[in-house]
């Protein structure tokens, strides 16, 4: 019987891999840890195929996709408050692999594009609390990951081991995530059939680094957010700024960042 049941799952894993599948979710961030009535809300997806998944945040997707047809028109006139109202905070992608088990965690500080694979482990424990969440029956698990504990609830109706943002690893995809502060959570809202699962355009090269680089390189940039722009990073692009256009531009984003204290990942 236990053999079967193994078949039945692999066959149902096979035809939910026949092509590629997009799973969409509802992203809830409460960024500012002062203002904890206010959140925000954006779409992002998972985009699954049968080796591989990435999630990254629809405005993204759209934000490339008008660049790519200015490119490729040659056109660079746009719409600024078009472009300005598909500003993200999920400014990131996730992929991962799902023979070798790496994620690739992928962001842009100020013009450098930098990735580092995940190496902490994610322990899921399984919990007997079940739930229907829309159409699936699902069950709650368990896991600390990067200074937060988090809830899941899992389908096998889905026999896909992957979730999104870097959750993955239980026995069906994750339907429901969310901290046990209320910070962050998201929602599967909507999942279907894609001819393919997204290429995001990577400007420029790619820097690969370890974890703790990043986290040294994200902190340097808190401290001078206009560095990169006035020295030009490793992409080689500078601009000219006269002193008060620096400190406008550095007020500017400091101010952002200071109403965006309470990151997804504490440590």
């Amino acid at each position: 019987m236990k053999k079967i049941s193994l078949l039945l799952l692999a066959f149902a894993t096979q035809m939910v891999f026949a092509q590629a599948n997009r799973f969409v979710y509802q992203v809830t961030m409460k960024i500012d840890s002062t203002d904890k009535a206010t959140s925000k809300t954006e779409i992002a997806n998972l985009d699954v195929s049968a080796g591989n998944s990435i999630f990254y945040g629809e405005n993204r997707l759209k934000r490339d996709s008008i660049m790519s047809r200015m490119r490729q028109t040659g056109s660079f006139n746009f719409n600024r408050d078009q472009m300005q109202a598909l500003r993200s905070n999920i400014d990131y992608t996730v992929s991962k692999d799902y023979k070798t088990g790496k994620k690739l965690y992928t962001s842009r500080i100020q013009r450098d594009q930098y990735a580092y694979e995940e190496d902490r482990p994610m322990d899921w424990k399984i919990l007997p609390e079940t739930a229907k969440i829309g159409e699936y029956k699902t069950q709650k698990a368990e896991t600390n990951f990067a200074g937060r504990t988090w809830f899941a609830w899992f389908t096998t109706e889905i026999p896909i081991q992957d979730g999104p943002y870097k959750f993955s690893g239980l026995p069906g995809l994750i339907v429901k995530v969310e901290d046990d502060k209320g910070d962050y959570s998201f929602d599967l809202k909507e999942s279907k059939k894609i001819d393919a699962i997204a290429n995001m355009e990577q400007r420029g090269s790619v820097i690969t680094v370890k974890r703790a680089a990043f986290e040294k390189q994200q902190e340097q940039f808190r401290k001078d957010p206009t560095a990169g722009l006035t020295s030009g990073g490793r992409g080689g692009m500078r601009i000219q700024m006269d002193p008060t256009q620096r400190k406008q531009m550095e007020d500017r984003q400091k101010e952002e960042m200071k109403k965006n204290n309470n990151p997804i990942e504490l440590k």
